[in-house]
């Protein structure tokens, strides 16, 4: 969606197949180009559960030893977490290819980590959301801000369910 930029997602031992099946969705859905994970936890809990929607299929699910590497060449790494000093997603300006870095569920990204982000931002919510749910935030917040415009019918044409149809200026009385 931006012209000659990307966004890679790196996950920090995410412990649900059914989040990162949503975090793969919203990557299919805002045009990332591949998805890096780390730990065991994903890994032992895959087995247990279907997808029946494949929609990762054209998008790469990686594990790895560390995120920091397999930070793309040429992408600005941004760590999104809920830490003192972190800047708000409102006042943000996302780099044109980054590499957005979110910590597990149940924690915070590693030291190490952070130290390598060039940026670090939260989502400025009462409460902290789930991975997923911050996924699509900052991942909405980048196509909002990225200038781009669409034609509202393709682009609805294009991403609606087969069983939806509906017009609206079918349904509005003259």
């Amino acid at each position: 969606m931006f012209d000659n930029g990307f966004a890679c997602i790196g996950l920090t031992n995410p412990k649900s197949p059914s989040n990162v099946g949503a975090v793969m969705r919203a990557a299919g859905c805002y045009g990332v180009n591949s998805v890096f994970y780390t730990g065991k936890r994903f890994d032992n809990a895959r087995k247990f559960a279907t997808d029946t929607k494949k929609v990762y299929q054209n998008i790469p699910l990686i594990g790895a030893d560390t995120l920091e590497s397999m930070i793309p060449l040429g992408a600005t790494p941004v760590a999104i977490e809920l830490i003192e000093g972190a800047k708000p997603l409102t006042e943000y300006t996302h780099p044109k290819s980054a590499f957005y870095m979110f910590g597990p569920e149940d924690g915070s990204l590693a030291k190490e980590s952070l130290k390598m982000c060039q940026d670090v931002i939260y989502v400025p919510t009462q409460g902290c959301m789930n991975l997923a749910a911050t996924v699509n935030v900052v991942l909405y917040d980048r196509l909002l801000k990225s200038g781009v415009t669409f034609n509202n019918d393709e682009i609805i044409r294009g991403s609606r369910d087969n069983n939806n149809n509906i017009v609206l200026s079918e349904l509005i009385a003259r």
